[in-house]
């Protein structure tokens, strides 16, 4: 527990705006919602699971728990990269679920790396409900991603 605090505590915040921010311009360019609706999406999202670490008992900051949720979108991020190239060629059912597997990869990428960090933030008996939002944040967003086309 002790190097999961060390390894937070000097992390810059400004970093795990990244992947969210690229989420977001990715997701919103094109036929897709507009940029602030995926914004918006994102960091309620973010602060929802947040609160409910916070409301648990975990012993992690605000600010903390969102920056790990935004380093963990990467994979949802790179997701959605591999994605959008997949999207230049005619699409077909075999690259439909290309990208469906694509998706679902990044999504288990980012709920686990999301889980090893702020489930060791919460009380014993409380990690699955701590669990359970996160695995739905992210799944929200790797279904933007799945769902994006150019149609």
């Amino acid at each position: 527990m002790e190097s999961f605090k060390a390894g937070l505590q000097g992390q810059p915040f400004f970093r795990g705006l990244v992947g969210p921010l690229l989420c977001t311009i990715l997701i919103s360019n094109g036929n897709g919602p507009e940029f602030a609706e995926v914004f918006v999406l994102v960091w309620v999202g973010a602060a929802v699971v947040t609160l409910n670490s916070k409301l648990l008992g975990g012993n992690i900051s605000f600010f903390q728990s969102v920056c790990v949720l935004g380093y963990c979108m990467f994979p949802v991020a790179l997701a959605l990269v591999i994605c959008r190239i997949i999207l230049f060629s005619t699409q077909t059912t075999f690259l439909f679920f290309l990208r469906l597997v694509v998706s679902m990869l990044g999504f288990v990428w980012a709920t686990f790396a999301a889980t090893k960090f702020l489930g060791d933030s919460q009380p014993e008996g409380k990690k699955a409900l701590a669990v359970y939002p996160i695995g739905l944040f992210y799944f929200i967003l790797s279904w933007l991603v799945v769902s994006h086309s150019n149609v």
